[in-house]
């Protein structure tokens, strides 16, 4: 509170008394110690404070443990009765919560009683009674309580004729008093305020008063000289207020309507008590002589109505801020005034919205309800505030309010991704970024940092793979070769994890499974076991008849497509024979095409090539060279079908078989080693048997460690195993250590049993 017209610099006061200074005191803890009572700090902080308006009327000292609200410049009540402000203090770095201020201007009597005028003149007549009313004086003072109270009297020359009403000021005729016709009074009236004595003010005026005769020449006279009304700011235009009846002996006019009789005062436009609540009327009536007039006075009060929505002071923010996670913190403050009297001018606000996250006291004071938690319930909130009278049917007015949710680092971050599973091709050059893991935090000053999780960590990772803390990229430190891996698929997993650094809420860190998949690129090309094949083939062999087969290997892995052989003819190179012979694409078997017709002795050349489904496409080739035999060197077989069982011993022995055939040429395999542990150990073998070029008879066989060499002391016809003899011999002995069974068959094919 502060005292109108105090001179600047005066101490803002707590108390109507103004005894008690209004006393600021803010803490910084940077500076105060940690036992200091809070209340009784010790050390001046050294704040800056500052006001948000009226900053040119009030002011904060500048320095000391506590601070006091002083004035910038004198105060009229008269003109604005209260400030609002709000109110800040500021290490220089930090700023702290607002602060609410209310000043209520105290009245000082400052303001005199005025009359409307300097002085006023009055006729009376000889006849009128003592009581009779000559004047109502009126004096206005701006003042408010008791410094506004005017109170009347007459100083001088009334000489025991005339009294004045002191609260009132309605001068009367005085009890026994006689008007002599032609006397004059000149009376000295004084208003005075009720102000404290030695402060009271006031003000004097003359009223000149003339007595006329009474009689029918006597101007209209009203029977009262002082009318009081109260009519309703409602009322409607053209409404009767009033019939002032005069008392005339001749014809009188109501001088606003000088051509009406009637008296009746009447309204003529709307009122609005909220602008002027009091009307002073003079009526004046008169017979149309200079000197036949008289006057009335009529005092109007406008009483109210609920004409007046609320109104919100524009002065304060609508734009405001609250840090999030705080419960029951300050947000701002609204203010509304009504004009209305009464209930009608009480104000009271409400929430139209959000009333579960925000709330608002009596005062327009609002604070947060419920913790806000800006990533989850928004960041911004348009808050609607209605300000309503207090009537039965009450008024009101709305204001939207922008509230904004300041951040707080109360979030972990969380992986875009459950887990991430990636291929490496193997081979990648070293720094290959793999990928790019990236994780979001909701907060808005989030700070993440990246790593690969130590905890159970194979030190292998750590050698293989780095992850970029800032923005999380994923790369390899080796060139990786999937052959040299010790798994047939090789993968590496760990765990990644994101951590925000400056987080103030606990975990501060998310995690997520890394997988990585090593895949296999095509190294190797197919290699052939021979780099030229031979075969032959009768001059009328039918379709699909084997020639010879050819076999190539790939280094990559048997499982993946990069190791996978298959075989096809190159027609580019020897289109004729491409066009009679083919291979097959999984066996590598050598066939013919077509029905053969070719003369004998005829050779044929034709590329072979193997390749992969790797990527690239890796490839080989190799060259078969066919012969077309003579009809007369072509073996038959004496049977279709030779079966032997070779079966094994409890000693070792040396065990022959002998083969009748038609020319001595032969072809026989052994079928004992389709077990899985010797399909590697294929070996075309060469046989000499009497009376047979070499070329004519070639056998196969897969061998095993458990063959011995082979003695030559068979019949003629016996069949060659490996290894083969030596030309010239005339049979061939195997001993055999476990069972084997043999098939041949009289077409000059091999089959098992």
């Amino acid at each position: 509170m502060r005292l109108e017209a105090s001179p600047v610099g005066t101490t803002v006061a707590t108390n109507i008394s103004l005894s008690t200074p209004l006393t600021i005191i803010a803490l910084d803890n940077d500076v105060e110690e940690v036992r200091t009572s809070r209340a009784c700090p010790t050390r001046d902080p050294q704040l800056l404070f500052s006001v948000d308006s009226y900053s040119d009327v009030f002011a904060v000292s500048t320095s000391g443990i506590r601070r006091y609200l002083t004035l910038l410049q004198p105060l009229d009540r008269e003109a604005q009765d209260s400030y609002t402000f709000t109110l800040l203090a500021s290490d220089g770095v930090q700023q702290s919560p607002p602060v609410s201020v209310t000043i209520t201007v105290l009245d000082a009597n400052d303001n005199t009683p005025t009359f409307s005028n300097v002085s006023y003149s009055v006729n009376l007549f000889t006849d009128m009674l003592p009581g009779e009313t000559v004047m109502q004086m009126s004096a206005v003072d701006a003042d408010a309580g008791e410094n506004g109270q005017v109170t009347y009297r007459i100083l001088a020359g009334a000489q025991g004729k005339f009294l004045i009403d002191t609260s009132t000021g309605i001068i009367t005729v005085a009890p026994g008093a006689e008007l002599t016709v032609g006397r004059s009074y000149a009376l000295t009236v004084e208003a005075a305020d009720n102000g404290p004595v030695p402060h009271r003010r006031s003000s004097i005026t003359t009223v000149y008063v003339e007595v006329l005769p009474p009689n029918n020449q006597s101007p209209p006279r009203f029977p009262r000289q002082q009318y009081n009304l109260e009519i309703s700011e409602a009322m409607r235009t053209g409404a009767t207020l009033l019939n002032l009846q005069v008392d005339t002996h001749t014809q009188t006019y109501i001088t606003t309507e000088p051509r009406r009789v009637s008296g009746y005062l009447i309204l003529d436009k709307p009122l609005d008590r909220e602008s002027v609540d009091h009307y002073i009327l003079t009526v004046t009536a008169s017979d149309g002589r200079p000197d036949g007039t008289s006057t009335a006075t009529v005092s109007v009060v406008v009483t109210d109505v609920n004409d007046n929505k609320p109104v919100f002071n524009s002065s304060l923010p609508t734009n405001l801020t609250v840090t999030e996670e705080q419960d029951n913190a300050f947000v701002g403050q609204v203010m509304a005034t009504d004009p209305d009297l009464g209930a009608s001018g009480q104000v009271h606000y409400r929430l139209v919205n959000h009333q579960t996250l925000f709330s608002i006291n009596a005062s327009g004071v609002i604070r947060t309800a419920a913790p806000l938690d800006r990533e989850v319930r928004g960041r911004h909130y348009s808050l609607v505030v209605e300000a309503l009278d207090g009537a039965v049917d009450p008024r009101r007015s709305r204001l939207t309010l922008s509230v904004t949710v300041l951040d707080v680092d109360d979030n972990s971050p969380i992986f875009t991704q459950q887990s991430y599973n990636v291929s490496l091709p193997e081979n990648s050059p070293k720094d290959t970024v793999i990928l790019q893991l990236k994780a979001i935090d909701a907060d808005l000053t989030s700070n993440l940092t990246y790593r690969i999780r130590a905890e159970g960590l194979d030190p292998e990772i750590m050698q293989l793979f780095r992850i970029d803390p800032m923005t999380g990229e994923l790369s390899v430190l080796k060139v990786l070769d999937y052959e040299a891996l010790a798994t047939p698929e090789p993968k590496y997993t760990f765990t990644v994890e994101a951590v925000d650094i400056e987080g103030t809420m606990p975990p501060g860190l998310a995690l997520v499974t890394v997988r990585i998949l090593v895949s296999d690129m095509n190294d190797f090309s197919p290699a052939f076991s021979q780099p030229i094949y031979r075969g032959m083939v009768a001059p009328n062999a039918v379709k699909g008849t084997i020639v010879t087969t050819v076999m190539a290997n790939d280094s990559d892995p048997a499982d993946t497509p990069a190791g996978r052989v298959r075989y096809k003819v190159d027609p580019k190179a020897y289109p004729y024979s491409a066009s009679i012979f083919d291979v097959d694409e999984q066996k590598g078997h050598v066939v013919t095409r077509v029905n053969l017709n070719e003369e004998p002795n005829l050779k044929f050349s034709l590329v072979v090539v193997a390749y992969d489904y790797g990527e690239p496409v890796k490839e080989n080739t190799t060259l078969v060279e066919i012969t077309v035999l003579q009809p007369s060197v072509i073996p038959v077989f004496t049977q279709e079908e030779y079966r032997y069982a070779l079966t094994h011993a409890n000693t070792r022995r040396a065990i022959s078989c002998h083969l009748n055939v038609l020319c001595r040429s032969c072809l026989a395999r052994s079928t004992s080693v389709e077990r899985e542990e010797h399909k590697s150990q294929l070996h075309k073998l060469n046989c000499y048997i009497a009376c047979c070029h070499p070329w004519l008879c070639s056998f196969f066989l897969l061998a095993s460690g458990s063959l011995t060499s082979p003695l030559c002391d068979a019949p003629s016809r016996g069949v060659a195993v490996f290894p083969p003899p030596s030309q010239g011999c005339n049979g061939l002995t195997v001993e055999v250590l476990w069972e084997v069974s043999m098939l041949f068959v009289g077409d000059g094919s091999v089959r098992a049993p």
